[in-house]
């Protein structure tokens, strides 16, 4: 009449709601940044007619312009939200999600269409490899943020103490 116990390693995530939650609203946030030609859009509203009866053609780059630009504040919000949810439930989010939120304006960074990135190297001549540096600007507000590329991660602090003080007690 005993419980079975379950196997070690099937331990259930804790706020497993809230984890989806905030997954949706990346996802969400993503889709609406990503999004080309919505279908309020994808009428045929490239030509027109002048009062003289001549057509004209509408640029295209402007129409999808002025949709991606009525959806960015959506994908914002949703954004927004989703900081707002890991930081009260105190979440950690993984750091790849991070590198692609706008810490300034909350806009989603996407490669090409809402931030331009450049690999830089300060290193005299580009010649030190773990230098290099990628450069993140937020086209909505001119944020830039800096990551390193190709350097290993520092140890923790423990790590790096705990392993210098038996150096240092040989020697005495």
């Amino acid at each position: 009449m005993s419980k079975s116990k379950s196997s070690k390693g099937t331990g259930s995530i804790p706020h497993k709601a809230l984890h989806s939650r905030v997954s949706f609203l990346y996802q969400a946030a993503a889709f609406l940044a990503t999004v080309q030609d919505p279908p309020f859009a994808q009428k045929d509203s490239s030509c027109t007619e002048n009062t003289q009866g001549t057509s004209q053609s509408l640029n295209a780059e402007a129409v999808k312009d002025e949709v991606s630009s009525s959806l960015q504040p959506a994908s914002r919000r949703l954004v927004s939200d989703l900081r707002s949810v890991s930081l009260k439930m105190q979440m950690r989010m993984s750091p790849a999600m991070k590198h692609t939120l706008c810490k300034n304006c909350d806009t989603l960074l996407i490669d090409g269409s809402t931030c331009t990135n450049i690999v830089e190297n300060r290193s005299r001549g580009g010649k030190k490899p773990w230098a290099d540096i990628l450069l993140r600007r937020c086209n909505t507000c001119g944020l830039t943020k800096r990551f390193p590329i190709n350097a290993p991660r520092q140890k923790r602090r423990p790590d790096r103490l705990s392993k210098a003080e038996p150096e240092s007690r040989s020697d005495v």
